[in-house]
Formats: structure tokens, C-alpha cells, sequence
């Protein structure tokens, strides 16, 4: 097994998996950050986060259309 072959590391931690994924959400990511993010990232750490920002995002949504209707 030469260098190529290894699997690289994961040892990102969850904060930054947390950012990683608000700027996706969000839409604003660059290729390098992308192509850094999937080598580093977590894979159980991005699901994880990846459902927090989910439920984030849709309680906010809820939050907005209630105060919407109320007026």
C-alpha cells in the first residue's frame, strides 16, 4: 500500500462541521472549501449537523409564517 492509497483522516470537529454546513444551507462556498470540507469532514458529524440545521431552519420558517398570519 503506497501514500495514494491511505484514507485520509477525519478530524474535524463538530463547530466546524456546524460552519460547514450553515454556509451550505446558505449557498456561499467556494470549490477549495468544498473539496477541504469532504476530506476532513466527519461523515456522522455532517448527518448530525446537517439535521440540527433542518430543524433550525423549519422552526424558523414556522416561526416567520405564525407572526405573518397574525398580523
Amino acid at each position: 500500500m503506497d501514500e495514494t492509497d491511505k484514507p485520509t483522516q477525519r478530524n474535524a470537529s463538530f463547530g466546524k462541521t456546524m460552519k460547514a454546513v450553515f454556509w451550505s444551507f446558505f449557498g456561499v462556498r467556494k470549490k477549495r472549501d468544498y473539496d477541504h470540507d469532504a476530506a476532513h469532514l466527519n461523515p456522522l458529524h455532517l448527518i448530525v449537523a446537517a439535521l440540527i440545521g433542518l430543524v433550525l431552519f423549519i422552526g424558523v420558517l414556522i416561526a416567520l409564517v405564525k407572526f405573518a398570519v397574525s398580523k
